[in-house]
């Protein structure tokens, strides 16, 4: 017979998100006239922006005819829109990406999960807590970590805790890591690092020959100019980190899917004979082999958004977002509640009230608000007594689910 991946089986029983979709379909069933409001999961409400709509409108007429048709196209992505990529968001940065350095994709989250299949199962890994759960469960899947131990954590993972007491800014790991994982601005917590805080990282793993993975996924929803778009603006930081950013949050694209890393070729590890092997080189091989590129369609209308229209577009559609963030984030600080993120991010962090647990939580705003939010436990232990609410919702949603807030009594 055949055996499985046991280490499938160290995981909880099901995927945060699912759970929560469980607990909402139960409560629906019994209440079937409830009028739910969505502020949980991480996806957008607005449309895509027009410029990406009649890009891609053009690209569908191209693969009408022979002489414009796209069949298999460069699995790294097609150079008008790395190109693009790499000007808009680093050259004009004064950061050097080079051509072979950038990889398009389906998705940052696909991205952030694959990667460490190019790492050694034998490598230290150090993510945050709380955490977005890919980075975790991914390397639990794939054996680099031991089981789940009673606190909540697995054994053989160095845990970087995250909470108001530290300003959510992780401490260095007092042992030596090799892989570390950092999302700046951060899901969930919504808050971010600095440029001192992360020239820290970058200083760690240059000193322990570490490297660093470094989500960028909300980059564009930055406000603050201490705050790092890309981990390359910090000196050094092309010899260690690798960097997954995504168009999902930026332009709306979590249902078209559209996403890139970069490796820079300085990026090394180490061989099992001793000698030095650069990761892009790896990923290259890994990414060629498993995945036939992004649509040609897809790339087409992610490219649109470098042009000056798309580029006032995606800002009106950040803007959008980061607004109703503002709401979020006033209105329950006016309901009493210690509020954390929001600003950099389009996620807010706020502290359960009364000591409550976060599914104690989760259950309170289903019941008694239909308001479905994220229990912070749910992305690590030291999540526990927090909870996510999310600024995608539509601004009438996000109006009323304030005001829902300001009726409950804690």
């Amino acid at each position: 017979m055949a055996t499985i991946n046991d280490n499938y089986l160290k995981l909880p029983g099901s995927y945060l998100f699912a759970e929560i979709a469980r607990r909402v379909a139960a409560y629906k069933e019994a209440n079937p006239d409830a009028d739910i409001i969505r502020l949980g999961i991480g996806d957008v409400t607005q449309p895509l922006p027009q410029v990406c709509i009649e890009a891609m409108h053009k690209a569908v007429d191209d693969q009408s005819k022979a002489e414009t048709f796209h069949g298999y196209g460069p699995e790294q992505g097609y150079s008008f829109l790395t190109e693009a990529i790499i000007k808009n968001n680093y050259t004009d940065r004064g950061i050097e990406i080079a051509p072979d350095e950038i990889f398009v994709s389906d998705g940052s989250k696909s991205d952030c999960g694959n990667i460490q299949e190019i790492f050694g199962l034998t490598n230290k890994v150090a993510i945050t807590d709380p955490v977005y759960p890919v980075y975790l469960d991914t390397n639990v899947m794939a054996g680099r970590t031991g089981t789940l131990q009673d606190d909540g954590h697995f054994a053989g993972v160095t845990y970087l805790p995250c909470t108001a007491e530290n300003n959510f800014a992780p401490e260095l790991p007092k042992e030596k890591v090799d892989m570390i994982y950092l999302c700046c601005p951060n899901n969930p917590t919504g808050t971010t690092l600095s440029r001192e805080e992360l020239t820290k990282w970058v200083n760690y793993a240059k000193e322990n020959e570490s490297v660093i993975l470094f989500d960028a996924a909300y980059a564009a929803y930055i406000t603050e100019d201490d705050v790092p778009r890309s981990i390359y603006e910090i000196p050094g930081a092309k010899d260690v980190a690798i960097e997954f950013r995504s168009f999902s949050k930026t332009a709306g694209f979590t249902g078209t899917r559209c996403g890139y890393t970069i490796i820079p070729k300085t990026v090394k590890g180490r061989a099992a004979d001793g000698s030095l092997v650069p990761f892009n080189k790896l990923w290259n091989r890994r990414h060629t082999t498993k995945f036939n590129g992004t649509a040609y369609i897809v790339q087409r209308g992610a490219a649109a958004i470098y042009t000056e229209e798309g580029k006032k577009q995606v800002k009106e559609l950040v803007s959008y977002y980061m607004e109703n963030a503002r709401i979020i984030r006033e209105g329950l600080k006016a309901a009493g509640l210690q509020v954390f993120g929001g600003v950099n991010a389009p996620y807010i962090w706020l502290k359960t009230p009364n000591h409550m647990s976060s599914w104690d939580f989760f259950d309170k705003l289903l019941h008694e608000a239909n308001i479905v939010g994220t229990p912070g436990a749910g992305f690590g232990p030291c999540g526990e007594g927090y909870f996510r609410l999310t600024a995608f919702g539509n601004r009438e949603n996000t109006k009323r689910a304030v005001a829902r807030f300001a009726k409950l009594k804690f």
